[in-house]
């Protein structure tokens, strides 16, 4: 249907990615999901069909620039419109700045940052020339605005794409596109499930204790709750919000101390 409107997801295949395009299926969108896994979208493609609306999964790389544009340009020609982008996809590894190469670093930065600025440059396009406005979601992190130490690409990133969605709300937003960088904390994903020492030791679980320790709600977010919130933002309710940070993160961001620590200090005052 040309009056139903239409996302484009990177990193569409599992995580929020998947979720978010089930998400959007619900609420009425033709859904667009790009990763790498064939696999995976197929399987994704065929959730989102179940809702009743159309997919379209294109299997590729988004650190391949031609690729990206490929994409959005197939969504246009198969639809005759982009009304959503979610710049999804992000790719790092875990190591600090005293040893990453080169290459993981360019890696990180291509994946994480430069490609949503390109896809949302060409989104845009067709966005402004539809003349309907639209919505571009980066989605970055807590930790854009919270380091850990060992992950120095992935932070810097993250940091630049909030920065890079104020740029884009400021320079859209006088034709109606709106641009909202998204930052989720602890969310349940397979990304946040790979922590492995040196020795090969995988630490997940002990970090999962640490950082339940550290948020107010005291359990990590659910994929699905990040979609229902993307799905909010980029929906009419949602028409004077742009050029801003939406923290989603249990409220991790704003409290200071762990709760074992809390329990100490006023241990009738926190269960």
């Amino acid at each position: 249907m040309a009056d139903r409107r239409v996302v484009l997801i990177t990193g569409g295949s599992r995580g929020i990615g998947a979720s978010s395009a089930v998400h959007f299926a619900r609420a009425g969108y033709n859904v667009v999901v790009v990763a790498r896994s064939t696999d995976a979208l197929q399987d994704v493609a065929g959730r989102v069909e179940a809702e009743g609306v159309e997919a379209l999964a294109l299997p590729g790389d988004v650190s391949d620039l031609e690729f990206c544009r490929d994409a959005v340009e197939q969504t246009a020609q198969r639809w005759g419109r982009l009304d959503v982008l979610v710049n999804n996809a992000a790719w790092r590894t875990v190591e600090s700045m005293r040893t990453i190469s080169v290459e993981n670093w360019e890696k990180t930065v291509r994946i994480c940052l430069t490609a949503p600025a390109f896809l949302a440059r060409w989104a845009a396009k067709h966005m402004e020339r539809a003349g309907r406005g639209g919505v571009i979601l980066n989605i970055s992190s807590m930790m854009s605005q919270q380091a850990a130490g060992n992950t120095p690409a992935y932070v810097a990133c993250k940091g630049a794409l909030d920065s890079l969605s104020f740029e884009l709300a400021t320079l859209y937003g006088p034709v109606n596109i709106r641009v909202v960088a998204i930052n989720p904390g602890w969310i349940d994903t397979e990304m946040s499930g790979d922590y492995v020492t040196p020795d090969g030791r995988n630490v997940t679980a002990e970090l999962t204790e640490k950082a339940a320790d550290m948020v107010p709600l005291r359990r990590a977010g659910t994929p699905d709750e990040i979609a229902a919130a993307l799905v909010w933002v980029a929906g009419d309710q949602a028409s004077y919000v742009t050029g801003t940070r939406f923290v989603i993160d249990g409220g991790w961001q704003h409290q200071h101390n762990p709760y074992s620590l809390k329990k100490l200090m006023l241990p009738g005052d926190f269960p």
